[in-house]
């Protein structure tokens, strides 16, 4: 008789969005993935596309970038999370922003006159290009790689290009400045976008991402939402409006709280959240970057909520209380 012995099957390899082409901050996020490593990269135009991939099932998540240290928040990434249905986050990953000046081969510094740049990063290398360039004109450029890439092809004018450094992994540009940005502590916070999963369970340092509408404009309205969070002892670390866009005055707003769903006090800010507001949308929750450990009162650990809700259930079934 004889055995056969079936083949093992193929790992499943898996697809992940990202802003590209290669070279790119969102890159760079993208490689502090593990679960990612191996697996197909697929490098799309704008945000938007990236969420459609997951979407629709052309990836299985989308990297993208949520929130600056310099700039705030970033509207598109944060409207489309608000609007889109069937998104979850799973996990944020923190990428320090350098910038480059690079140039087509043999170009010096001396031969600049018009940079290409993204409109963000030339912001935050103004300082830097004002010292050492200062006679320079900015042409705006679609990516922070669309600017280099434009000297080699041809497309752009301009002499030299503000880039991130992977650029120089991937194309052949000279070199002219590394280390230009004006701020030495920059950093853009980004984030792991799959379709809807349950959250993966608490490490203790967890952040919880939600979306919340006012359910009219009165005094005191925004105070009322926070104070779900405020009197069950949740910190804050992100609280920015955003614009409804169905009138004027109308506004949903961005939050980052410190903890997880799955804790007591985080699950009954939440109920509280939906009994006031009229459309709460639940980003996940998911183990922040800097891993730090969130810290709050004892007064508001689970114990005590859990303590609280069987004192109330025993009140309404009649349990005599203990003295």
């Amino acid at each position: 008789m004889i055995r056969v012995i079936p083949e093992p099957e193929a790992p499943v390899r898996r697809t992940y969005s990202y802003l590209g082409p290669a070279g790119t901050f969102t890159e760079a996020a993208l490689a502090q993935v593990p679960e990612a490593r191996g697996h197909d990269w697929r490098p799309v135009r704008n945000v938007a596309e990236a969420l459609a991939d997951v979407v629709e099932g052309r990836s299985d998540a989308a990297m993208i970038a949520i929130e600056n240290s310099v700039d705030g928040g970033v509207s598109t990434a944060q409207d489309a999370l608000a609007t889109v249905p069937g998104l979850r986050i799973v996990g944020e990953y923190l990428v320090p922003v350098r910038f480059v000046l690079v140039g087509r081969p043999g170009a010096t510094l001396a031969d600049v006159s018009l940079v290409a740049a993204h409109p963000v990063a030339y912001a935050q290398c103004l300082q830097w290009l004002s010292r050492h360039i200062p006679a320079h004109a900015h042409v705006p450029a679609a990516s922070n790689v669309a600017s280099a890439v434009g000297l080699l092809d041809g497309t752009s004018d301009a002499d030299a290009a503000i880039s991130p450094p992977g650029i120089l992994e991937h194309h052949d540009v000279e070199l002219l400045a590394e280390d230009i940005g004006d701020n030495d502590n920059a950093v853009t916070r980004f984030v792991l976008v799959s379709r809807t999963v349950a959250s993966p369970p608490p490490t203790g340092a967890d952040k919880t991402s939600l979306i919340v509408e006012l359910p009219d404009d009165h005094p005191g309205g925004l105070l009322e939402m926070l104070e779900q969070f405020a009197t069950r002892g949740i910190n804050l670390s992100l609280l920015a409006s955003r614009p409804i866009g169905d009138a004027l005055g109308r506004y949903r707003f961005v939050i980052d709280a410190d903890g997880h769903v799955h804790d007591e006090r985080m699950a009954d800010a939440l109920m509280g959240l939906r009994r006031y507001s009229p459309k709460v949308v639940f980003l996940g929750s998911y183990p922040r970057a800097d891993r730090a450990v969130v810290r709050y009162p004892e007064r508001y650990s689970d114990d005590v909520f859990v303590e609280a809700r069987d004192w109330l259930r025993a009140l309404i079934s009649g349990e005599p209380e203990e003295s």
